[in-house]
């Protein structure tokens, strides 16, 4: 999984699937069922860090159902397309709403499960529908609640069906305008380090429940540079955890773990993290 993920590690899964369509989804999960084998479905790799003895049972990797279109202002995106590029394309087409997203890694499916939010935009406000799998296989739309979603929250963290497309509510804009945004956000991503080396990004969830943010909770307490094995706080965020070139899933985790303990231990914070820990961790 090593090579299906922005952090750069994770072991072998036991069978790998890349369907191209949703009728791939359906059938994938009906030997699913008919075998009792568990599946976990795999969107742009970002903001999972996979065990160093991988993921037991199949791995649904969702990246070949990347199709982009549009129908006026309304953005019909396959679930497995890089969300970076989906905001490329709707601001190629005049349309604006999904700037704030530019530059982030994953994809548009794993957008929606997380309720991506940066540069103060978030999904919830222009998701319009998503056309899902459910876990018996029916093919069906979940149309967006308010109560389903919360800061960095979605009701796809409780469920299992399977997102294939995602169409989102965007309004008229600007190419130039919005290009020019997206290349500030870029720039403001590069200028802490998220593509120097494999990471996935922020950590801990940013909120601010604590009055500042997780990065300069961390650098308060003299984190920065700290390191365990191959794994890394990176010294230009100190809320990006890196691997230096070696590091194992479990030099990631020690780290992200000794980072939280510490924090906690010195301010009183229990920071959330944002990174999610997937597969077989019983032998650690």
């Amino acid at each position: 999984m090593r090579d299906h993920t922005t952090f750069r590690v994770g072991g072998p899964a036991d069978v790998y699937a890349r369907p191209a369509h949703r009728e791939d989804v359906i059938t994938l999960l009906a030997a699913a069922r008919e075998h009792d084998v568990p599946w976990f479905v795999l969107g742009g790799g970002a903001n999972i860090l996979v065990a160093d003895d991988g993921i037991r049972g199949i791995v649904i990797d969702m990246g070949s159902i990347a199709h982009c279109d549009h129908r006026g202002t309304t953005l019909i995106a396959g679930a497995g397309l890089p969300v970076s590029d989906a905001s490329a394309y709707a601001a190629d087409h005049a349309l604006a709403g999904l700037d704030f997203i530019y530059s982030m890694p994953g994809s548009v499916g794993g957008a929606v499960w997380m309720n991506a939010r940066c540069y103060d935009g978030e999904i919830y406000p222009i998701l319009e529908s998503v056309e899902i799998v459910t876990p018996d296989g029916a093919l069906d739309t979940y149309t967006p609640a308010p109560e389903d979603f919360d800061y960095k929250r979605s009701p796809f963290m409780s469920n299992s069906a399977i997102m294939t497309e995602v169409r989102l509510r965007l309004d008229h804009g600007d190419p130039e305008a919005l290009w020019r945004v997206m290349r500030e956000h870029e720039a403001d991503r590069r200028s802490k380090g998220h593509f120097i080396a494999p990471c996935a990004g922020s950590v801990f969830k940013n909120n601010r429940a604590f009055g500042s943010p997780s990065g300069a909770i961390i650098d308060s307490i003299g984190m920065r540079g700290t390191a365990i094995g191959g794994a890394k706080v990176s010294d230009l965020h100190a809320n990006i955890v890196i691997n230096t070139g070696n590091a194992t899933a479990t030099d990631i985790r020690r780290l992200i773990e000794h980072i939280h303990d510490q924090v906690e231990r010195r301010t009183g914070y229990d920071l959330e993290p944002e990174v999610l820990y997937v597969g077989d961790w019983s032998s650690r």
